[in-house]
């Protein structure tokens, strides 16, 4: 061949060569900054037991969106509002999805639940189920007796055990389940008080053992090809909680079957026999959700449901008792919006302005879930200038964001007032991405208008009708231990004493 023409060729070569390169790479954004790893395990070795602090400093050496190799995984770590706002709100479409770990796919029962499942069309059913059915205007209209009789229940129970120690917390998480499981299937199964307590204190523990289990770090996660193995026993360990969960269920869901078409004594139905028998009516304008779902569903509720509203009002109570003039200014509240001479209502709830910032503070420091559930883009994407691949696990580190001092002053204090001065009326449903504890978007907690409400009521009950003392005198440890909830390491414990004038009130 004419030497001419063949360097031409070569030349030509050479140049589509680069111009490919140009346009597969340099168009391209790059990955984001973040620490060196090792071979095949990447980043885990260095990684802290105090994880929430740990990925906090990796945001002050490598800016607000970094990432982390953990085996097999890629990881990307997000502290910002802004790009928080990215991924929960402008490109919903794309980081909607899930990364299930191997345990939430066992607690899930194969991604059948709202929280683990892909946004596809079951999901979509299975959330309207949930929203319509306990989460509207008028479903919670429907239940608020039920809420007022659970949250006096638990007042009396306080004034029964009066000058003993309580651990609230406790106290706080048996009322919820008590309630949750009266909206789901209490409507046709009389409980004793004895099978109340019993159920709650089964839940309790299970719940317990699942928060830990989905926040357990599992060989299996971030080296796939190991997950037949099942080194650390998680797959087994959350069968064996599934099993448990599913025999109480299967009680209540057989006993449903052969119940229908009844009424309580109200003549009301409750969730569970309204999900049943529009399982059973093909005309009904409810979609049709298998029986794996609907114990998916159940679980979800009794578990996500009592454990978030529990430990917040916990923490909201333990910073309150250590910080008594904010203790006071709450009570000085209630007692003049309230009355010594009544009890609270729901009614009072919205005129409530600093116990409404103490929730806010709340859960400002102590956010539920504090690196969100985890996402995953769809298809690669772009944040921050920078390329998410597709499937890389996004990890919204909400307690960074809420404990940045770019945008809050003296973040690390617990200060009620800073919601009552600041002119951006933040909330926490999801529109203002410096407070985001339920995150945003399609996947934002869809039990919050419910929890929203017993926290608050729960919360300005334990308030108003009890002054509280801490039995050693010393202030409450606030060490935390991180599962798939964040929960106090410790129960807190405090002694009530009777506040109100009129005893009767109490009973």
């Amino acid at each position: 061949m004419d030497p001419i023409i063949l360097g031409s060729l070569a030349m030509s070569v050479v140049v589509a060569s680069i111009l490919w390169f140009k346009t597969f790479s340099w168009n391209r954004d790059p990955l984001p900054p973040g620490p060196r790893g090792v071979p095949i395990l990447g980043y885990l070795p260095f990684m802290s037991s105090n994880m929430l602090q740990h990925l906090t400093h990796l945001s002050h050496q490598y800016g607000p969106i970094y990432k982390l190799r953990l085996g097999t995984k890629l990881a990307v770590v997000i502290t910002s509002p802004s790009l928080a706002k990215q991924v929960l709100r402008d490109q919903d479409h794309i980081f909607g999805h899930r990364d299930p770990t191997v345990a939430a796919l066992i607690y899930s029962r194969g991604g059948r639940d709202v929280a683990f499942s892909p946004p596809n069309s079951s999901w979509r059913e299975m959330r309207k189920v949930l929203v319509r059915e306990t989460q509207s205007s008028s479903a919670l209209h429907a239940s608020r007796e039920l809420r007022r009789d659970q949250v006096r229940k638990a007042v009396r129970s306080i004034y029964s055990n009066i000058g003993q120690p309580v651990a609230f917390g406790k106290l706080a998480f048996q009322t919820e389940v008590s309630l949750l499981m009266n909206l789901m299937w209490g409507g046709l199964h009389s409980h004793s008080g004895e099978d109340r307590e019993r159920l709650g204190t089964e839940f309790k523990a299970l719940n317990s053992q699942i928060s830990k289990l989905l926040g357990k770090p599992n060989i299996s996660d971030l080296f796939p090809f190991l997950s037949i193995f099942d080194l650390q026993g998680v797959k087994k360990q959350m069968g064996k909680v599934v099993d448990s969960l599913d025999n109480i269920l299967e009680q209540f869901i057989s006993q449903h079957e052969k119940l229908s078409g009844a009424l309580d004594n109200e003549g009301r139905k409750d969730f569970l026999q309204i999900v049943m028998e529009h399982k059973e009516n093909k005309d009904s304008d409810l979609p049709t959700l298998s029986r794996d779902q609907i114990k998916s569903l159940l679980s979800e509720i009794i578990s996500a449901g009592s454990d978030t509203s529990a430990t917040t009002v916990e923490f909201a109570m333990s910073e309150l008792l250590n910080r008594p003039e904010a203790m006071e200014k709450v009570q000085k509240e209630l007692s003049e919006v309230v009355g010594m001479n009544n009890i609270i209502e729901e009614s009072h709830l919205p005129k409530l302005h600093f116990l409404n910032a103490v929730i806010k503070e709340t859960l400002r420091l102590h956010p539920p879930a504090p690196l969100l559930v985890p996402r995953a883009p769809l298809q690669s994407s772009s944040v921050g200038g920078y390329t998410i691949p597709k499937g890389t696990k996004i990890l919204l580190n909400v307690w960074a964001i809420h404990r940045d001092p770019s945008i809050w002053d003296n973040p690390e204090e617990f200060r009620p007032e800073r919601f009552l001065e600041d002119s951006r009326n933040l909330d926490f449903k999801g529109n203002n991405f410096e407070l985001i504890p339920f995150g945003s978007g399609r996947r934002m907690c869809p039990g919050l208008p419910l929890a929203e409400k017993m926290v608050a009521y729960l919360l300005a009950s334990f308030l108003h009708s009890f002054d509280w003392k801490l039995t050693d005198g010393k202030k409450l440890d606030m060490s935390i231990t991180l599962g798939i909830v964040l929960q106090k390491t410790n129960n807190s414990i405090a002694t009530p004493t009777p506040r109100l004038c009129n005893n009767s009130l109490y009973l």
